[in-house]
């Protein structure tokens, strides 16, 4: 089900997949699993994206077939040490009160994260949440962030302002369209403002009232869902005054990045694994439910812009090229631990 729905899960494993056949490494091949063709063992290494959703039988069966496993987490860093021990509980609740018939999800993402043989943690924040709620051991963890498309760093304003006639500032909202996305608390936020706010992304079926409740506002306007290497995206970002994103909860957000990227600020929810040291200038992470400081911080940028060289010059060094090296150095070591294993037990 995964490509499905479009997201930054898929943008993260599509840019990936391309990030690594660019390099053109001899000897690396890098292609997508597909399980109703192809075995696992046929590969010397898997690339399993997200510990949750059921994952875990991949890395099960690709561990009971001997092929090493290397795991991007995708976590939310609200796992807190107590946050891991009530899951640990309510699962042992779970398992006596049915036999042991039943998992929890925590019981499966512990077990996939147990067995892979690296960890891949985007920031500091979900490296923590691995160690403290899920009890991994740091020398299993690898920090690689996501990577940026270089279109976002030479975006321009021009085509998005004559596509949408809009000249003035606005705020930009990038990302499915949904309550734990929390448009309608910048909506809310901005309401006594005259200030333009662009959402961008997809409503599924269940949330077609929440948009209409969103459109309602006289100050919103809908551009629907945009494919992310449609150049209307990037000059969106370099368009805007502020990237807003007060969601409940974000892993690594691709948004913010392309954002800054694109030398816009960004103000966004504090429930995330993002850290960029000497930011504040550029960006505001605050409690997404708190309307009144979001409306702030908002203000702030539009008033006083920060340079937007300076804004970009934050997320300089995240290129895809960087990140896949250092992922392809990844798979190398896993893959010379096996040949080693084998060559032990010959």
């Amino acid at each position: 089900m995964l490509f499905q729905r479009d997201g930054g899960l898929q943008v993260q494993v599509r840019s990936t997949i391309a990030a690594l056949r660019e390099l053109a490494m001899p000897g690396l091949e890098i292609e997508l699993v597909d399980t109703n063709r192809q075995r696992i063992d046929s590969y010397d290494v898997i690339h399993v994206f997200s510990a949750i959703n059921g994952n875990y039988r991949a890395v099960e069966l690709a561990t009971e077939m001997g092929v090493p496993v290397v795991l991007s987490a995708l976590l939310s860093p609200g796992w807190s040490r107590s946050a891991g021990w009530r899951a640990r509980v309510a699962d042992q609740l779970t398992g006596r009160l049915t036999q042991w018939n039943v998992q929890t999800s925590y019981a499966q993402t512990k077990r996939a994260l147990q067995l892979a043989q690296m960890v891949i943690a985007l920031g500091e924040a979900e490296q923590k949440a691995l160690m403290d709620g899920f009890k991994i051991e740091s020398s299993r963890i690898q920090l690689l962030p996501n990577g940026i498309a270089e279109r976002f760093f030479q975006a321009d304003a021009k085509r998005f302002r004559q596509h949408t006639g809009l000249e003035g500032p606005f705020v930009l909202m990038v990302g499915s369209i949904s309550p734990y996305k929390n448009q309608q608390g910048l909506v809310r936020a901005l309401a006594a403002l005259d200030l333009p706010v662009v959402l961008i992304g997809q409503a599924q079926r269940q949330h077609q009232a929440y948009l209409q409740s969103l459109l309602a506002s006289p100050n919103v306007r809908w551009l629907g869902q945009l494919e992310h290497h449609d150049p209307l995206l990037a000059s969106a970002y370099a368009a805007a005054s502020v990237l807003a994103l007060p969601s409940q909860g974000e892993v690594f957000p691709l948004s913010v990045l392309e954002a800054l990227a694109a030398g816009t600020p960004a103000v966004m929810t504090d429930e995330s694994a993002l850290s960029l040291p000497g930011s504040a200038f550029a960006l505001k992470q605050l409690r997404w439910s708190d309307t009144d400081s979001l409306r702030q911080a908002i203000q702030e940028f539009v008033g006083v812009p920060p340079p937007r060289a300076a804004v970009s010059a934050l997320v300089q060094t995240f290129t895809w090229r960087r990140v896949a090296l250092k992922i392809a150095d990844c798979y190398q070591l896993l893959y010379e631990r096996r040949q080693q294993g084998s060559g032990d037990a010959v």
